[in-house]
Formats: C-alpha cells, structure tokens, sequence
C-alpha cells in the first residue's frame, strides 16, 4: 500500500483488488478510524467514535462525532465521514471502519448510522474495531437485514387507498 496523497480532505492509498481489501488497507482504515476519534467532540457523553471511509477508487474520508448541547442535532462520526465524502462528489463505497473507547466489545453503528450508510448500497463492508486494532468484518446488509433503500421509492404502489371512517 503506496501512500499517494494526502491533504486536509482526502487520503488516496493504492490497493489491489477491487472487492476484497487487503489486509494492510484494513490496517490503515482501522488506523484512520481511531486518528479520527482522537478529535471528537463530545463534551456530553464522553463517548469518543471516529471513522474512516473507503471510496471505489481508495479514496479515505474520516469523520468523529461531534455532539451539541441540544443533543439531537450532534453528528455522529459515520455520517460526518459520508458527508465528507459525498460532498466531495463520492457515492459509492468500499468500506467504513468505525473505532472507540469500548474495549470489551466491538464499537456498533446506530440505527441512523446504519441506515444513512444503507442509501449508498447494501454490500459494502463495515469494520467494527476495539482500540487494539482487533475488527470484525459485516456488510451494512449485516447490520440492517430486510432495510428500505432508494430503490425501494420506485416500487409499485397502491394510490387508491379507500377511506373508511
């Protein structure tokens, strides 16, 4: 694995293969993924989350979660990743790695997360990381089996819904 650029935006890595990573790719994404969580913000919950997203041609976001006194509009790290990304004019995506504090279990997506994720593909692959280093490997289909995606918008459905009050 080549580093090839890097700026205040993006990381670009080389990597062989176009589906299956390689296992220093998964190294560095773990890496990023807890780089990323040292710059949390989390005054509130003390619950410091990064993450790191792969794009299809290996480019690297990174994202920690930034909350906020009226707590439902904080960001969680996975969506400030996407964000990052998708403003950057990526849609699609190899994998996310996700990193915390948790040492006795593997850090998990919220449903949010899990769902925001879901509108870029059902396939691609989420690694769930402790601070050693150690992953486990899930699909975002994994985490939201039997999910409501945008091709689900296209689907046939019933507009003559009968009244009957």
């Amino acid at each position: 694995m080549d580093k090839v650029n890097v700026n205040s935006r993006v990381t670009h890595f080389k990597d062989p293969g176009s589906r299956h990573l390689s296992p220093e790719t998964i190294k560095k994404l773990i890496h990023l993924s807890q780089e990323a969580k040292e710059q949390a913000y989390c005054p509130y919950s003390k619950f410091r989350v990064g993450a790191a997203l792969l794009t299809h041609d290996n480019h690297m976001f990174t994202g920690c979660n930034v909350e906020n006194a009226c707590y439902n509009l904080g960001v969680c790290a996975e969506r400030n990743a996407l964000s990052k990304a998708v403003s950057e004019g990526y849609r699609t995506f190899k994998a996310i790695a996700i990193a915390s504090d948790l040492d006795d279990q593997f850090i998990s997506p919220c449903g949010g997360c899990r769902q925001f994720m879901r509108e870029f593909g059902s396939t691609w692959d989420v690694y769930l990381s402790k601070p050693n280093g150690s992953c486990v490997k899930m699909t975002v289909d994994e985490l939201l089996p039997l999910s409501f995606g945008p091709e689900d918008l296209s689907m046939k459905k019933v507009f003559d819904i009968p009244n009957e009050y």
